[in-house]
């Protein structure tokens, strides 16, 4: 009998036990591609998200210049007085365009005059002494604010009341 107990030992207990190495190293081998796996699916959306973000900033610095624009274009009119009513027109059809442009990439102008001074929305260039507005409140637009979506795009300036 002492001779088939030390034969129980040999083949089919080392089968067990080198398929259970097998088995655990299968296990490892699963858990590092899926970690790689997660890894690469992690890396892509980052890429992916500053991407956006690179276009959106290099978007935003094209927008602003357009801005710009906008303002030339509200200065003219306040200067035009004897300009001939055509000049006036066309310059009237060229601000829509671009305004509807700017619209189109969700950039909008937002009201200022009487609001309350807000320093997210709101420059302060200065103070004004008026009855026609309470004081903390914006009394005077110098320069129109604009949102792009959610976020401010640019501040408005403004002289706020006393």
């Amino acid at each position: 009998m002492s001779a088939t107990t030390e034969n129980d030992n040999t083949p089919a207990a080392e089968d067990v036990s080198e398929t259970k190495q097998l088995q655990e190293e299968l296990r490892r081998e699963r858990e590092m591609r899926l970690r790689a796996l997660a890894d690469f699916d992690n890396y892509r959306k980052r890429i992916d998200r500053e991407r956006a973000g690179d276009a959106r900033s290099g978007k935003r610095d094209i927008v602003l210049k357009l801005l710009d624009l906008a303002d030339n274009f509200d200065r003219a009119f306040q200067h035009a007085g004897e300009a001939p009513g055509s000049w006036v027109e066309g310059l009237q059809s060229i601000q829509r365009t671009l305004l509807a442009l700017l619209e189109a990439q969700g950039v909008a102008s937002f009201e200022s005059l009487g609001e309350p001074f807000d320093p997210e929305r709101h420059e302060a260039i200065g103070a004004v002494e008026t009855d026609r507005h309470e004081p903390g409140s914006v009394a005077e637009e110098v320069q129109r604010g604009y949102r792009w979506g959610d976020t401010i795009l640019r501040p408005a300036r403004v002289r706020v009341a006393q």
